[in-house]
C-alpha cells in the first residue's frame, strides 16, 4: 500500500498458497520495488513467488516487472494488457520528464519521486482474455477481464476462499478516476459486477483497502460525469465548453479533479467516434490547466499516440 494514492502511488499484492505465492502488479519504480520484495522476502521466502498478475498496462502497476522476471516468475495478463506494455511507454514518461515547459512541470509535480530511467520494459510471458482461473498452492484465484474502462485491459484478481478483490485501476479510492480507454458505460458495468460479488474486502489500484462502499461512491462519479457529459453534447457544446460547464459540487475537493477533462472527452468519443482523439500530452495538458497550471489554447486533438 503507498501513499496517498495519487499520481504513481499505486497498490501490489501478495496472495500466497501451501509453498507458492501470487503477486498482483509491481510498482512504478524500480527502487520501490526493490523494497517491496525486501518487504515481503519473510513471506515469499516460505512460499516462493511462482507468478505475477499485471492488472493492467499503466506504469505504475507494471514498470518493476524485470525485478520480478529476474527470478523465472510466470507474468501473466490479458491480450489487451500485453499490447501496450512497452519500452515507448518507459521512455514517454521519462522523457515527460525532462521537459522545460509547463508539461514538464506538471510532470514533476506528480512524478518527481519515480525514476523512470533504466528500466526495461517487461511483459507478461502469458496472456488470456475474458476468465482465467489459477492455482495458487490449491487455493483458487480467479482473473476477469473488464477492459476496456479505464485501460483497454483492465483485470479484476479474485480470491473466493477470503472473499477479497484486487480491483487494480478499475478502483480509486479517494482519487478520481480517469478513463483513458472507457467507454465510461462500460467501467460503470464493472462496478456493478463487483457489487454483484461476494467480497468482503478490496484492494484498490489506489487508496486505501475499502468495502463495497467505495465501490458505490466512485461509481456514482462515474454516472454523474457520464450524464453530465451526455447531457452537454446533445446541447452541441463542445469539449472544451462542456469540461469548463461542468460544476463539480462535493467531487470538485476530491485529489487529481482535472482528469474531469479526459473523462468527458472519453464520454463525446463514444457518442460520436469520428471524434479525433488527442494523445496522452494533450490531455495531460487539459488536466494541468484544471489543477492550476498554465493553460492550453485548447484540447484539439494532436497525432495518435500513447503515454
Amino acid at each position: 500500500m503507498l501513499p496517498d494514492g495519487s499520481w504513481g502511488w499505486s497498490n501490489s499484492g501478495l496472495i500466497t498458497g501451501s509453498g507458492t505465492s501470487l503477486m498482483v502488479d509491481t510498482l512504478f519504480d524500480l527502487a520501490l520495488t526493490r523494497e517491496m520484495l525486501a518487504g515481503i522476502a519473510p513471506v515469499t521466502d516460505a512460499h516462493p513467488l511462482a507468478t505475477l498478475v499485471n492488472t493492467h498496462s499503466d506504469g505504475d502497476h507494471v514498470f518493476g516487472n524485470e525485478l520480478v522476471a529476474e527470478r523465472d516468475v510466470e507474468i501473466i495478463a490479458s491480450a489487451a494488457t500485453a499490447e501496450l506494455m512497452t519500452q515507448e511507454a518507459v521512455e514517454s514518461l521519462a522523457s515527460l520528464k525532462r521537459r522545460e515547459d509547463v508539461l514538464g512541470d506538471f510532470a514533476r509535480s506528480i512524478f518527481g519521486p519515480f525514476e523512470f530511467e533504466g528500466i526495461t520494459a517487461t511483459g507478461p510471458t502469458r496472456t488470456f482474455e475474458g476468465e482465467l482461473s489459477l492455482d495458487v498452492g490449491g487455493r483458487e484465484v480467479q482473473l476477469i477481464q473488464v477492459g476496456p474502462a479505464h485501460t483497454p485491459g483492465d483485470t479484476l484478481v479474485l480470491v473466493p476462499d477470503a472473499r477479497l478483490l484486487y480491483a487494480g485501476d478499475i478502483l480509486f479510492i479517494g482519487g478520481t478516476p480517469i478513463a483513458w480507454a472507457g467507454p465510461i458505460d462500460r467501467w460503470i458495468a464493472a462496478c456493478d459486477r463487483i457489487l454483484d460479488m461476494e467480497i468482503d474486502r478490496i484492494v484498490p489500484g489506489h487508496g486505501p483497502v475499502t468495502d463495497k462502499s467505495g465501490v458505490g461512491v466512485m461509481r456514482e462519479y462515474l454516472v454523474f460525469v457520464e450524464e453530465e457529459a451526455r447531457k452537454r453534447f446533445e446541447q452541441g457544446l463542445s469539449v472544451d465548453d462542456a469540461i469548463a460547464t461542468i460544476d463539480l459540487g462535493a467531487w470538485a475537493q476530491v485529489p487529481e479533479h482535472g482528469r474531469l477533462a479526459q473523462n468527458v472527452l472519453n464520454v463525446y468519443q463514444q457518442l460520436d467516434p469520428s471524434l479525433p482523439r488527442p494523445d496522452r500530452l494533450t490531455v495531460l495538458e487539459r488536466i494541468a490547466a484544471l489543477e492550476g497550471f498554465a493553460a492550453p489554447a485548447t484540447t484539439a486533438p494532436a497525432a495518435e499516440g500513447t503515454l
